[in-house]
């Protein structure tokens, strides 16, 4: 059987709307310059479509004509190593998904530890910014909100009370379990980041002491968000303004 021929049968049996790379496809080494050749022909056949050097998707075939997979499906090359994550979205992006901002980014950014990333999907630029802790499967969702924390004062067009209350619910959500996580995965985030996750938990466990967190923090230190008591309650516990 031919490599063309393996491709294609390989490429038929995926889901509409799926994105590869070539490492996907099980290519041999010496495979590979007959592959590129397949994967062009396979593009002008309309069977897939370049989403970037490299990535490419089999398009959802529609009434209204063929469609490009969601934005988190065209990035999955990116934030996925096989079926183990590298990296997530971070950034306006992330913020106007938590409906922190009503603002659409031009840029994505991903999180990522050790892989740098500059490139194009479509007509939205990519690149990478480097991640506070390995990024897994497990505790990629409790650093997108420390990173809400860290960007708490840049974040555009926000309503600060309305942040603190999405900021509340979502943490209330976390099982005890995650809850533990994010404290340690927090330790390695800047200071101001863990006095506010230090408040808000605080404001929804006010028996609770966090002594991890505290002692994580130097006591002289004092950390400027422009927030009000009102807003939060528990902020002059955590040395917040």
């Amino acid at each position: 059987m031919t490599v063309a021929v393996k491709l294609e049968r390989r490429i038929l049996k995926m889901p509409e709307g799926t994105t590869f790379k070539y490492q996907e496809l099980s290519i041999n080494q010496e495979e590979y310059p007959a592959a590129t050749k397949a994967i062009e022909r396979l593009i002008k056949k309309g069977l897939i479509s370049r989403a970037s050097t490299g990535v490419f998707y089999k398009p959802r075939q529609t009434v209204f004509g063929s469609l490009k997979p969601k934005e988190e499906e065209l990035l999955r090359p990116f934030l996925f190593n096989g079926n183990r994550r590298i990296a997530y979205i971070t950034g306006t992006s992330l913020y106007n998904r938590m409906k922190l901002t009503t603002q659409v980014p031009k840029n994505i950014k991903l999180a990522t530890r050790d892989k740098r990333i500059v490139t194009k999907v479509g007509n939205i630029q990519v690149s990478s910014v480097k991640s506070y802790a390995d990024v897994t499967n497990d505790n990629y969702a409790l650093m997108e909100l420390l990173d809400v924390l860290k960007d708490f004062k840049i974040i555009p067009d926000t309503n600060k009370t309305q942040t603190i209350n999405i900021l509340l619910q979502s943490i209330k959500k976390l099982s005890d379990k995650d809850k533990e996580k994010l404290i340690k995965v927090a330790i390695k985030y800047p200071p101001r980041v863990r006095a506010l996750l230090g408040a808000l938990l605080n404001k929804l466990n006010p028996e609770e002491t966090f002594i991890q967190l505290k002692k994580s923090i130097n006591p002289l230190t004092y950390f400027v968000f422009g927030i009000t008591k009102e807003q939060l309650s528990t902020i002059e516990n955590w040395n917040i303004r």
